[in-house]
């Protein structure tokens, strides 16, 4: 095989895999400017008829303002914390060789492991008990769940990160606080778009947590005012595509203007120097 059929090859290959990652999204698109009989109809098709008003209707039900508002509070307060109070620990973690800074690590390192489904029940008792069921206690809960993956990533961008910058800004005056904030946080931009991407991915779209913390009307996110739209004995899957497709925008939005530094981010550290 040549090189250049090799190439055309992986060229066939990554258009199919690209088709087959963009159909759900070609589903969910189409479907919210059909009305509900034409969706049973023609699923896959392109709609008879084009309804705008799937839209109207889906951010009338969804009280869009506000929900908006909360899952995005939500998102940047958790996000925020998450990058802050990681950062600072794989900082410490890294620079501070002890035995153990070594056994915190891998503390955190296994805690990636632990599925979210086997403390839920046990966590929302406790957070109950001291009334931080609400949006406050929902940040908490995500910074404890977004810090061991954000712990580890930030641990190995500081490894590539030489110890000379800390002694020359702790030489020119810098405390270590300064130190960290003012030289070796910037150096981590990288790794912190990348740890912002994939924890606003995940806590943007995510149900089952605030489902159970949030419980005050009002107070809802996207994702759990979308699930109205299913009820026991009726779907209506035309309000529910049309929302859908409002809630992934910012998401992907977002996503494309921060693609090159999550692709620095991934590939930070993936060859030695």
């Amino acid at each position: 095989m040549t090189r250049k059929t090799g190439q055309a090859f992986l060229a066939a290959i990554g258009l199919i895999l690209g088709i087959i990652w963009m159909f759900p999204f070609y589903i969910v698109l189409i479907n919210s400017f059909k009305t509900q009989r034409d969706i049973f109809i023609n699923t896959m098709g392109l709609p008879s008829k084009w309804v705008i008003d799937n839209y109207i209707t889906a951010a009338e039900k969804l009280n869009i303002a506000t929900t908006f508002f909360n899952s995005l509070i939500i998102t940047v307060a958790s996000v925020a914390v998450i990058c802050t109070f990681s950062s600072m620990a794989a900082y410490a973690l890294e620079r501070v060789k002890s035995k153990s800074s070594t056994v915190l690590f891998l503390v955190f390192a296994t805690a990636m492991l632990i599925p979210f489904q086997t403390v839920m029940l046990p966590l929302v008792a406790e957070f109950g008990r001291v009334h931080m069921l609400n949006r406050i206690g929902l940040v908490f809960m995500y910074l404890g769940f977004g810090s061991p993956l954000a712990i580890f990533l930030y641990h190995g961008a500081l490894k590539s990160i030489p110890r000379s910058l800390d002694e020359a800004a702790i030489i020119d005056g810098c405390s270590r606080f300064q130190a960290f904030w003012m030289i070796i946080f910037p150096s981590l931009k990288p790794t912190t778009v990348t740890v912002a991407i994939l924890n606003i991915i995940w806590i943007w779209n995510d149900y089952l947590l605030p489902s159970l913390v949030i419980n005050k009307k009002g107070m809802e996110t996207l994702p759990i005012m979308i699930f109205y739209f299913f009820g026991q004995y009726t779907k209506q899957w035309h309000l529910a595509m049309a929302g859908l497709t409002m809630v992934i925008i910012p998401v992907i939005i977002f996503y494309f203007l921060a693609q090159k530094e999550i692709i620095k981010g991934i590939t930070a550290g993936a060859v030695k120097q």
